[in-house]
């Protein structure tokens, strides 16, 4: 069953254009450079909250093992390189790990 691995960060507002450009130019392509087997993608959500903005990324692998190829043993722990620490807020520590059990509706219309 495939591995999804979920992690929140937060900017200030006039920070949070430049967090999701530093993501999609500089975080993602550096991951999938890594050519770790067993990724298969990688998601980005974003939302305004409290004045802040909150950012989850959900990372898919398949298998926990695919996972340890990524981050380590201490797999739980976030993967948040120095540039992006550089304009987010704050962060969690560590990422939560679910086994996907059901195949993702999708509707054509």
């Amino acid at each position: 069953m495939p591995i999804k691995r979920i992690w929140h960060g937060w900017t200030d507002p006039d920070q949070a254009d430049a967090y999701q450009t530093l993501l999609h130019d500089d975080v993602f392509p550096g991951i999938e450079a890594m050519e770790i087997p067993g990724f298969r993608g990688i998601e980005l959500l974003r939302r305004d909250v409290a004045g802040e903005v909150e950012f989850i990324t959900i990372m898919t692998f398949d298998s926990i093992e695919s996972v340890i190829d990524f981050q380590g043993e201490d797999y739980e722990k976030a993967y948040v390189p120095d540039a992006a620490r550089q304009v987010l807020k704050r962060w969690d520590p560590t990422s939560a790990h679910y086994q996907s059990v059901a195949r993702p509706i999708t509707r054509t219309e």
